[in-house]
Parts: structure tokens; sequence; C-alpha cells
């Protein structure tokens, strides 16, 4: 998998966003100087699938609250979602889904899928009525039925198009 550098990027903070280590992704790209890294930049992401021989994606609007599955570009199903609230947006951008986490507990419901942005996630939630609202820290929360039927379909490596 390739990850083109952004601004204010760093090869420590890509390590953490991807769940791999430093050591890695240094090995994955020798001929990169870790402390000069520049926007565009393509680095090689060791451990995931190359997104585009997966056929599913996931699209999410914030201002719509929703999530669109999609597979070979054709919607498959529309889950209603909770987004971020003032002051702690979810994040817009291109991301993939770095791992699986089943019954992570707590506020997160019975099914955690980690984006490809430290902190950042679509899971369940123990509080349903918060569906439809922005209320979270930024993650997209889902019913939980809906995030259990969801992360059963796509595999770890499934882009992420958050936009508003």
């Amino acid at each position: 998998m390739i990850h083109f550098v952004k601004q204010g990027e760093t090869l420590y903070q890509i390590s953490k966003d991807y769940r791999v280590s430093l050591s890695s992704l240094i090995r994955a790209n020798p001929t990169i100087q870790p402390n000069q890294l520049f926007i565009g930049q393509q680095i090689i992401i060791p451990g995931f699938p190359d997104p585009s021989t997966i056929p599913y994606e996931i699209e999410v609007s914030i201002n719509s609250r929703w999530l669109r599955l999609k597979h070979n570009g054709i919607i498959q199903k529309q889950y209603p979602i909770a987004v971020g609230r003032m002051l702690h947006g979810t994040p817009i951008g291109s991301f993939i889904i770095v791992n699986k986490a089943p019954n992570p507990g707590g506020p997160y419901g019975t099914m955690w899928m980690s984006l490809s942005k430290e902190h950042y996630g679509i899971h369940g939630t123990n509080n349903p009525s918060s569906i439809g609202k922005a209320v979270s820290l930024g993650c997209i929360r889902m019913y939980n039925q809906d995030v259990e039927a969801l992360a059963s379909i796509v595999p770890v490596g499934t882009r992420v198009f958050i936009h508003a």
C-alpha cells in the first residue's frame, strides 16, 4: 500500500497512523530520509493490501450523517451515523481500515474498526440515541448491528472517504 505524505506529517506519525513500527517503515522504504519528507512523497506501508484490489469502499458524509458501503462503485447499503461534535470534528480525507477489534466495550459498542489516522475509527455505541447527531470525539458511530454487518463485509485495507 502507498501513502502520499501530507503537509506536516512525519514518518513517526505515519507509523502511528497505520499502526506499524517505525523500523518496518524504514525497512520498506530504504531510500527514504526520515527527517526530510516532502508533500506528495510516496511511502510504502508494509502489511496492507493495495486498496485498489479491494472491491469495497466506504464513503462518509459528515453533514448528511450517513455512511455508504460501495461494491465496485455501486452503493450496496447506507447507514445512519453520528459524527464529531464542535471542537472534535471527524477528520476529512482518504483513509483505510487498519484493524478491527470486536467487543471493545464501553462507548465503542460491539465493534471497532481503526482508521489510518491515530485515535479515529468507525465503531458501535452504547448510546443508540446518539446516532444522527454530532456528538462524538471525532469517530464515526454506528448502531451496533450496523457496524457488525459492515465489519463482516469489508476487509482490512478498505478505503474510507470522509467528506463534509
